[in-house]
């Protein structure tokens, strides 16, 4: 199978691939493995083909409620659809307010980067810890030949925080998971300069990607947060998410090559 970071379907506009990168010790990401979308309801019987020969077998949903009452996925021929609603309604349950639990776990305050703090906030949210961790159990039962798809609408700011999670995890640097982060901005340029019969086409595919671009520094709002929060991502995954030792090991033995 060949390795390409975009996938091209028809209704996805920002499907791909996230391996190959590199981590700390030289290891790569295996390919064809996991994978981060924006909307899967707008799937053509050729998407789902593809997908089908990808070995595609979990679909985790990082969608609310309300997203996915209205535009459901199309779910492809042996799949397993994951409800993983990752942004909670419960104002309990953010522990970024907290100003004990921030002065002890030395919390930065992320000032003038404001989708930074609202990535923090929600990497700090009990509800939220606890949807995260489901993406990180499903990978870890993963088959050896399946690979797993996490998604939000537009791919940049759910997905985009799980991805940092998911790279943190295998030991890639924050440049590098930045600069995936970054790939939603040249595909919704993209979507803009892309040749279309009308502007109701180009209207629409940009509505795909969401208005807002991603900033680089905005995902520091997880990178950071964790490392100087917890010290390592190996720490924040056992005291925050619940598992072991053991899982991350088996994490990083599944997943990198």
């Amino acid at each position: 199978m060949t390795h390409d970071r975009i996938v091209a379907l028809d209704g996805p506009l920002n499907f791909r691939d996230v391996g190959g990168y590199k981590n700390n010790k030289g290891q790569g990401v295996k390919w064809n493995k996991i994978y981060r979308s924006d909307s899967l309801s707008s799937l053509s019987v050729k998407d789902k083909i593809k997908l089908v020969r990808r070995k595609i077998t979990v679909d985790c949903d990082l969608r609310s409620n309300y997203e996915k009452n209205s535009s459901p996925d199309d779910l492809w021929s042996g799949v397993k659809y994951v409800d993983v609603p990752i942004y909670s309604d419960d104002p309990g349950k953010d522990k970024s307010t907290n100003k004990l639990y921030r002065f002890v776990h030395h919390i930065p305050d992320l000032k003038d980067n404001f989708i930074g703090q609202i990535y923090q906030r929600t990497l700090l949210n009990t509800h939220s810890q606890e949807e995260f961790s489901k993406v990180f159990a499903e990978l870890l039962e993963l088959p050896a030949d399946e690979g797993l798809v996490y998604h939000c609408s537009a791919g940049k700011d759910r997905t985009g925080m799980t991805s940092a999670l998911v790279l943190m995890a295998l030991g890639v640097n924050d440049d590098t998971i930045a600069r995936d982060y970054l790939l939603t901005n040249e595909l919704y340029d993209f979507a803009v300069s892309r040749n279309l019969p009308s502007n109701d086409d180009i209207s629409a595919m940009v509505a795909k990607m969401n208005v807002t671009k991603g900033e680089g520094t905005a995902i520091l709002g997880i990178t950071e947060t964790i490392r100087k929060g917890w010290g390592s991502f190996d720490s924040f995954f056992k005291k925050e998410l619940g598992f072991s030792q053991y899982d991350l090991d088996q994490l990083r033995k599944m997943y990198l090559e």
